[in-house]
């Protein structure tokens, strides 16, 4: 346990020292990563306390509470990378009240007590309320901002549907199986503390190693994952509201006034002229700017009136454009491949994925149909 934990403590620390110092556009969002990783190092730094012959007392204990800062950190690095004009500013302070709590809570009988004092309440630290309580505190903290970032995610994702037609919206599920991977992980830790504070407290150290291997493993696979990809967060405007919180109600009827037809006709045929949906990275903001209907109407008019998100919306135009090129046998010679990329997909597996949910198969198996043997 002590070699695994050591690792975990030294690859935190490494990775956090690379992302202070590279060179980037996204500083903030490295910066506030970098934090949650040296925190994950402090948080796994307890068993090199155990190894100690003269122990530090109040920095033990003073380490065991910076775990309050652990999912606020997170929460903020989650912030930062879905909006693009996100800063930290001095109301985000107010993520350190339960840390600060989980302090005070330690200063009558502990930090202000004899030595001799503090080594039984450690000896004791099963039964005794500040270290309970504390326990309590930060479950219960970290059940309610996992609860924010899922909610959060889940907006993001739907403006994004609305306003963007890339292939950026498959990090967010990815970014979800992230958070939902770290979840199950701390639920882990919830059971390990439950296990260390009853008659089996031996069991819980068993679950540690667990823990420490399975958060190493996920920090580098996420660093992994996201430094290899660095477009991989398209970031959107945090001034952007879902549809129906941009609508009044008696907006959200079905029925389609002559002008919001005529807006529709115009559109349509917009986008089969022009072809605008062959830019990969064609924002509901640059259809709006070519057809002269502001950005809100525009958005209310496909994801309403339509029933579609701009995201899907466009990838309808891709799919047809890629369908006529598959089945063209002029066009024998391409490659799937050069067919996605000139239908405006940037990635193959958000081509496959909405050609076969638009056609019920695979652009290989829907070329083979008009393949004249």
């Amino acid at each position: 346990m002590y070699t695994i934990s050591s690792i975990t403590i030294f690859i935190s620390l490494f990775l956090a020292f690379y992302l202070f110092t590279v060179k980037t556009k996204i500083k903030v969002s490295n910066y506030l990563f970098s934090i949650f990783l040296i925190l994950t190092a402090i948080d796994t730094s307890g068993i090199i306390f155990d190894k100690l012959a003269s122990k530090p007392y109040n920095l033990i204990i003073f380490r065991s509470t910076f775990s309050f800062l652990q999912i606020p950190t997170l929460y903020l690095y989650i912030k930062s990378v879905c909006y693009s004009d996100f800063k930290l500013k001095p109301k985000h302070l107010v993520h350190c009240i339960p840390f600060a709590i989980g302090n005070l809570l330690y200063m009558p009988r502990f930090y202000l007590v004899e030595t001799a004092d503090k080594i039984s309440f450690l000896k004791q630290h099963k039964y005794m309320f500040e270290i309970q309580l504390n326990h309590i505190i930060f479950h219960m903290q970290f059940v309610c901002y996992i609860i924010g970032i899922f909610m959060l995610l889940r907006k993001i994702k739907k403006i994004y549907l609305e306003n963007y037609s890339g292939v950026s919206v498959k990090t967010y599920d990815w970014l979800f199986q992230f958070i939902a991977t770290l979840s199950f992980l701390y639920t882990i830790a919830l059971l390990k503390n439950i296990i260390k504070f009853s008659q089996f407290s031996a069991i819980s150290s068993h679950f540690k190693i667990g823990i420490h291997l399975i958060l190493f493993l996920l920090i580098c696979w996420y660093l992994y994952k996201a430094l290899n990809n660095p477009e991989l967060f398209k970031q959107i405007n945090s001034t952007l509201k879902p549809i129906k919180e941009s609508i009044l109600p008696e907006g959200l009827n079905n029925e389609i006034p002559q002008y919001e037809q005529e807006n529709i006709e115009k559109l349509k045929n917009h986008m089969k002229n022009h072809r605008p949906f062959l830019n990969p990275s064609l924002t509901i903001q640059n259809v709006s700017d070519d057809i002269g209907i502001p950005v809100k109407e525009l958005s209310i008019l496909i994801n309403h009136k339509l029933n579609q998100h701009f995201y899907d919306f466009v990838n309808s135009y891709r799919i047809n454009y890629a369908k006529n090129l598959l089945s063209d046998a002029t066009q024998k010679k391409r490659t799937v491949l050069e067919i996605l990329y000139d239908s405006g997909f940037n990635s193959k597996s958000s081509f496959n994925t909405a050609f076969k949910k638009e056609t019920g198969t695979t652009p290989t198996s829907y070329r083979k149909m008009f393949t004249i043997s």
